[in-house]
């Protein structure tokens, strides 16, 4: 965008993830930073959300990127960016996800962009073996080696992260407590709304209006523990014959669950399968107990919204998973991959329900002190102000000179 001689101009964010569903992690706060005196570059590859973010005020752009490896590919993908690069003259770039991590920080160091960070939305490479683990913790290495600073999305990741000696201890901060763009609270409280919606979605499904919900919500994938999972309700139906399990989202190609799993949740009528859906807040309030037996998070997101709907979670000591609940407070953590530790914690909470009213109330107050939007979106602000107005290098120590809390564990038209 070209300004007259001798008027200020606005600083400009360039934002580069791999494919726009990814657009999702930063919904409503690019807009809000456009709000507040930036200018703000989307850079994905081409998708129905990219160009959806025109209503946020920003400027989308479609540069192709391959999830998997593809070195010719890539290589376009690179140059086009560094083209890009080149013509924004952004003054922040920041790029997430893997291969939009890897190819957007070097596009923008080549460019000669003031300041590169990588945001670090999760550890890909913990579930994977072999050649795959070792070139996804190679580019991983590389994106924090070439971005500035490294934002990670929860303290756990980034304890990961420095204790696989992936990144820089000096260049990493969490924002908060965590998560990629905070908790919209109103989606989620309770309200005559909420109850009539819980209502009609019953009818829906032809779930009985005194029936539990065990519910899940995300891809359906092994790594999201669907296994340990579908084991755990099938051994509590014993004791509650009435239960049902609602698995909201759709199946993810590049992690599927086996065949003959798949086949008996779509053949179980006590199963409820939503595909996917936009709207998953208005799903919680059918929900008794939320579960999400993961292998591995960035942060775990659905934990918090639901437990933002007052709903009583049960998790996994996985990282991400870990900084998503107050374990015996508002949720229950097992060990990963312990079908038998997951059905005693959905048993206490199914049989109890003084306990998961009181989890579910404990859990609503939390969120609204952590992870509350407008608080997230201001804490971004207050990050690339300073980076602005300090300078790359002092922006760096301010932010990064610290011990870091170790945890167990083209334009589109």
């Amino acid at each position: 965008m070209s300004k007259s001689a001798g008027s200020k101009r606005c600083p400009r964010i360039a934002y580069v993830v791999t494919v726009d569903l990814s657009m999702k992690l930063i919904e409503g706060q690019i807009g809000f930073l456009a709000r507040n005196g930036f200018n703000i570059d989307v850079i994905s590859s081409p998708g129905p959300r990219l160009e959806a973010m025109r209503q946020e005020g920003v400027t989308p752009w479609a540069i192709k990127m391959e999830r998997e490896i593809s070195l010719a590919r890539d290589f376009v993908s690179l140059w086009r960016l560094w083209r890009l690069f080149r013509l924004l003259k952004p003054d922040i770039v920041v790029a997430s996800t893997p291969k939009a991590g890897l190819l957007g920080t070097l596009a923008a160091r080549l460019a000669g962009a003031t300041h590169v960070e990588y945001a670090l939305f999760g550890l890909r490479f913990e579930t994977t073996v072999g050649i795959k683990r070792r070139v996804l913790m190679s580019a991983e290495w590389a994106a924090s080696h070439t971005a500035h600073s490294v934002r990670c999305v929860s303290p756990s990741v980034m304890a990961r992260a420095v204790a696989f000696r992936l990144v820089p201890v000096k260049r990493c901060l969490v924002i908060g407590k965590g998560t990629s763009d905070g908790i919209a609270l109103e989606r989620y409280a309770s309200t005559s709304q909420t109850e009539s919606r819980a209502k009609q979605i019953r009818r829906q499904f032809h779930i009985p209006p005194d029936a539990p919900v065990l519910g899940f919500v995300g891809r359906i994938t092994r790594d999201k523990g669907i296994g340990e999972l579908f084991q755990a309700f099938k051994a509590l139906q014993d004791r509650y014959p009435d239960l049902r399990l609602l698995l909201v989202g759709d199946h993810d190609a590049t992690d599927p669950i086996p065949d003959a799993l798949r086949e008996r949740i779509e053949a179980d009528p006590a199963v409820m399968c939503t595909g996917f859906v936009e709207d998953v807040e208005r799903f919680y309030g059918v929900m008794d107990v939320m579960a999400l037996p993961t292998y591995r998070e960035g942060f775990g997101a659905v934990l918090v919204e639901a437990q933002a709907a007052s709903v009583p979670v049960v998790t996994t000591n996985a990282t991400g998973a870990v900084d998503a609940i107050v374990d015996g407070e508002t949720g229950l953590r097992v060990p990963v991959r312990d079908a038998d530790a997951l059905t005693h914690a959905l048993d206490r909470l199914l049989g109890d329900a003084e306990l998961c009213s009181r989890m579910g109330a404990a859990g609503r107050i939390w969120v609204e002190k952590n992870f509350r939007q407008e608080d997230m979106w201001q804490r971004i602000l207050a990050h690339y102000q300073s980076i602005l107005s300090s300078g790359r290098d002092k922006a760096t120590l301010r932010w990064y000179d610290r011990k870091p809390a170790i945890v167990d564990a083209q334009k589109h038209n």
